[in-house]
């Protein structure tokens, strides 16, 4: 329960312009919606308004570019240049860690325009990008730990401008899109993302096949280049809107530890700090086991790890009804427990029960790519239904600080308890026990504490966990009997 004088300090607090809270664009991470101003929104519109599908298009060419500097070909090149797990941690956080200069950054979008910030940080990371894919080419007189150095800081850089500029996204578009079609908008813009994704991913299988040399990474890193350079063509035809005055903010601080001891929301935090933990670093460490213990070639990993967007595609059609109708708490209990039962099946094949093969690998892959999905967006529905409308900005800022600050670090500290536990292997009869199955087997630990804080979750109207189980059961006999010849 909230303080008493809690409604009080909130309400002056929220005097301020409101902070828009968001973990990214465009690349899988969670969107999160805010009250704004909407200037441009009319009572009834019911249409996307005109020159959106330019925000399409970009989606696609800023997928196919930062899919290749963010995600497994990046790791890939890292893991070339004898990257160790805790460097491989670092690349997969750093993403989500420099989100938090969003924060900082909000105090100049309106000053600035939302266009304008958002174009310049777009443009300075694709410079960041080219930059990148000289690095490669330097092996000729550079070492593989100076090169390794190289890309870290470029890829700082990258993050870092992104991090900045993207506090200008969501406000921008929340006022572009009406109310009434956001959703709508939200549903496409994640499909463009996904398929050019895997597109990406598919293309850089081609390209690099299985041992690449340093040339091959240089043109992709030079491909995702272009394709960042052809998206800022289309983000500059992109509609601007006008900012809204900026008001006066208050000087009363904000109740931060209220705000955070809050009873649903607290109890949400917990269950999204669990998750975090186990989900950060699984796209980097399931690589890095491919690449190593399984000897897989790289253009087999990338295949593999691209087809996990269709996955997601399939869970988010399959779910995008059911889940206003069913509630988020049974599909997020749901997915948890198919992480549970992914784990164990990574875990069966590090520690050598099953053998890694490409089948196994893809199944897996498909249903990481399904679960995870489904868990983002139902995270992201949860945060909207439990907290209350009285600071509601707050409320979206912390959840979306505490959520990329996890994911940022825990990549980190498993990638230390990866290399902590080195080489050791320990043999019982039916299973060895070795740095990847052990880290499996610790994150399919952090996926049951998630669940367990999942369950005692209260969302409002929820329905319970019987009737989803019963909606999937009746789903492939609906299907059949659509399908079964009559007459």
């Amino acid at each position: 329960m909230l303080p008493e004088n809690f409604s009080t300090v909130l309400g002056q607090c929220t005097n301020t312009r409101p902070v828009q809270a968001l973990a990214g664009t465009g690349s899988g991470r969670t969107h999160l919606e805010v009250d704004s101003v909407t200037p441009n929104t009319q009572p009834g519109a019911s249409s996307l308004p005109a020159g959106i599908e330019n925000v399409f298009v970009f989606a696609i060419f800023n997928a196919l570019s930062f899919q290749i500097v963010l995600g497994s070909p990046m790791v890939l090149y890292a893991k070339s240049l004898d990257a160790s797990a805790t460097v491989l941690g670092i690349i997969a956080g750093m993403m989500p860690l420099l989100v938090i200069f969003q924060i900082p950054a909000a105090n100049h979008v309106a000053r600035i325009g939302y266009k304008r910030f958002v174009f310049a940080g777009w443009w300075t990371r694709v410079m960041f990008i080219f930059a990148m894919a000289v690095i490669p080419l330097t092996g000729g007189f550079l070492e593989s730990a100076t090169q390794l150095v190289l890309m870290l800081f470029l890829l700082f850089c990258f993050n870092l401008s992104r991090g900045i500029s993207s506090a200008a996204w969501l406000p921008w578009i929340t006022a572009l899109v009406p109310l009434e079609v956001r959703g709508r908008y939200l549903a496409r813009e994640a499909g463009c993302v996904h398929i050019a994704s895997f597109l990406s991913l598919a293309l850089a299988a081609f390209s690099l096949g299985r041992d690449p040399r340093s040339w091959q990474f240089a043109v992709l890193f030079g491909f995702s280049a272009i394709a960042g350079m052809i998206s800022l063509s289309f983000l500059k035809r992109i509609p601007e809107v006008q900012p809204p005055e900026a008001e006066v903010a208050s000087a009363m601080p904000v109740p931060w530890r209220e705000i955070a001891s809050y009873g649903p929301f607290h109890k949400l935090l917990r269950m999204v700090v669990a998750w975090s933990v186990a989900y950060g670093g699984l796209g980097a460490f399931t690589v890095d086991y491919l690449k190593t213990e399984a000897a897989m070639g790289d253009g087999s990993i990338l295949l593999v790890m691209g087809l996990a967007f269709l996955g997601g595609l399939a869970g988010l059609g399959y779910f995008e009804s059911r889940t206003d109708r069913l509630g988020s708490k049974p599909v997020v209990t749901f997915c948890l427990i198919v992480w549970v039962l992914i784990m164990l099946g990574w875990f069966l094949l590090s520690a050598e029960v099953l053998q890694p093969k490409l089948g196994i690998v893809l199944v897996l892959e498909l249903f990481m790519g399904f679960a995870y999905a489904l868990v983002n967006m139902n995270n992201t529905r949860l945060a909207m239904a439990l907290v209350p409308p009285m600071g509601r900005s707050h409320f979206f800022a912390l959840y979306s600080v505490v959520a990329n600050l996890t994911l940022g670090l825990s990549p980190v500290l498993w990638g230390l308890v990866i290399d902590a536990f080195g080489s050791r292997r320990f043999h019982w009869p039916a299973l060895e026990v070795n740095r990847f199955s052990f880290f499996f087997l610790c994150v399919l630990a952090a996926f049951v504490v998630a669940l367990v804080f999942c369950r005692r979750i209260d969302e409002p109207k929820a329905r319970d966990m019987d009737e989803l189980i019963s909606e999937l059961l009746q789903s492939p006999q609906k299907l059949w009997l659509r399908l079964w010849p009559r007459g």
